[in-house]
């Protein structure tokens, strides 16, 4: 395997767990809500796609805190490192708390913008009012994920996201249906149990970074730079810095998929049950892959934190063969068991058949997807937040989005909204190659790009 290989593997292993298990139960989810009818899974669809637009559209918590704790902690600075936690948390609360209150004045229209079909809609909305209180949850753990992954603390989040999620699953096979003494609560019974195992995670987060304070304050005499668990507004500031690129990002992402929602609802219901199945499973899909990119973030911002380049380059070379071979491997699973796994997954076989359309699709587009998301992990470990916003808004708006909105006006479907897919990846696959092959992303020091008052000599 190697020595760098068994580092983003010593890495990667223990994220793998963390990235898969909210796939996992939203995939439960949808079974367990799909038994009640195509209308509750098609409305859970539109609910849980506002909801990960949502946390998902901050991803910077995770990923920007990431690459700063991580050149920190390279750099020998831990403390500091933490200390970048803290202030991401700070953030997550304010804004969830905005996020949640947004919501509820929009609840609405957000739904029927969303969905075709009132019935759907109305109910979607009625998942959204409880399961929205999460947000500031999800944010706040993305916050705690991010720090730990700079400073390469992976198994703690792997023990709070597994209390957590389990908690969520089993709130939802036993108060969807009304399990023994426990009320039928149907499609808000999976918000309800969502929302608990929310509360949970994030709570355990907090305790993590209190506890990480607690240490550094004995350990060093409180000093300002690493003990306070205060605002502080020019780490704040650098983080705000470093996350407008990754929302603008995060924000291509969203719309496309947002299209990619409407486009499958406008095929009917079925069409928009079968989508909401097939995003899930590649939720899962990405996440997986997304364990080697994250080991790249990490490693890749501790070596560029410590000055060294080669090292740096090297570990992209290692990222490129493992995230291939991940794609690959994903590939082969989904052409063997599409339709095993098209059964198991919907209840209905209208739903089932329509998922083997983009179990097909989801098959051809994984391993350059693969590779994609491997060199996004290494820019984003080098800070290069700037071009990734770049690539993917052009890739989003001039090669996925215009192949969307011919889907919806042809009536193309599920393959259209695949074919879309595809040609968004070999976009960004293009972009980020042609990146990774030149010099500009690896910057030295123990700062990120985006971060610094003025750029530092390049290697």
């Amino acid at each position: 395997m190697g020595e760098l290989g068994r580092r983003l593997w010593s890495i990667a292993l223990p994220v793998l767990p963390v990235l898969a298990a909210e796939p996992i139960y939203l995939l439960v989810d949808g079974i367990v809500v799909g038994r009640q009818g195509p209308e509750d899974l098609a409305a859970l669809g539109v609910g849980a796609l506002v909801l990960l637009v949502l946390g998902t559209q901050m991803n910077f918590l995770s990923y920007g805190t990431t690459a700063r704790a991580a050149r920190l902690h390279g750099a020998g600075r831990r403390s500091d490192a933490v200390a970048e936690g803290v202030q991401a948390t700070w953030i997550a609360l304010s804004v969830g708390v905005v996020v949640v209150a947004g919501v509820h004045a929009f609840l609405g229209p957000l739904t029927r913008v969303l969905a075709a079909d009132a019935e759907v809609a109305a109910s979607a909305a009625d998942w959204l009012r409880v399961a929205v209180w999460g947000i500031p949850c999800i944010l706040v753990a993305s916050a705690g994920h991010g720090w730990m992954r700079g400073v390469q603390r992976v198994r703690t989040p792997l023990a709070l996201v597994a209390v957590g999620i389990g908690v969520s699953t089993i709130g939802c096979v036993v108060l969807v249906p009304g399990l023994g003494p426990a009320p039928a609560l149907g499609l808000v019974g999976s918000a309800w149990s969502n929302l608990a195992g929310q509360l949970i995670m994030a709570g355990g987060f907090l305790g993590a970074l209190v506890l990480e304070h607690r240490g550094f304050r004995e350990h060093s005499g409180f000093e300002e730079h690493s003990g306070s668990l205060r605002p502080r507004w020019s780490v704040i500031v650098g983080q705000l810095r470093l996350g407008v690129n990754l929302v603008i990002r995060t924000a291509s992402f969203q719309v496309t998929f947002a299209v990619a929602t409407t486009a499958a609802a406008a095929a009917g219901v079925d069409s928009l049950a079968a989508h909401h199945l097939a995003q899930q499973l590649w939720a899962l899909y990405t996440l997986v892959l997304d364990s080697v990119a994250i080991a790249a973030q990490s490693l890749v911002g501790a070596a560029l934190g410590a000055g060294l380049a080669s090292q740096g380059r090297a570990l992209a070379r290692a990222v490129v063969v493992w995230s291939v071979g991940l794609g690959v491997g994903l590939a082969v699973i989904t052409v063997l068991f599409r339709d095993p796994m098209s059964t198991l997954l919907s209840g209905d076989t209208e739903v089932a058949g329509r998922l083997v359309v983009a179990l097909t699709g989801m098959a051809l587009v994984v391993i350059p997807a693969a590779l994609v998301f491997g060199l996004d992990g290494v820019l984003l470990g080098a800070g290069d937040a700037a071009y990734l916003r770049t690539s993917t808004v052009i890739a989003a708006l001039c090669g996925f989005l215009p192949v969307l909105l011919a889907t919806r006006h042809f009536g193309w479907g599920l393959a259209g909204i695949w074919w879309g897919m595809g040609v968004f990846v070999a976009m960004r696959l293009i972009a980020v190659v042609a990146r990774v092959r030149g010099d500009r992303w690896l910057v030295l020091g123990a700062q990120t790009p985006a971060g610094r008052p003025s750029e530092e000599a390049r290697a």
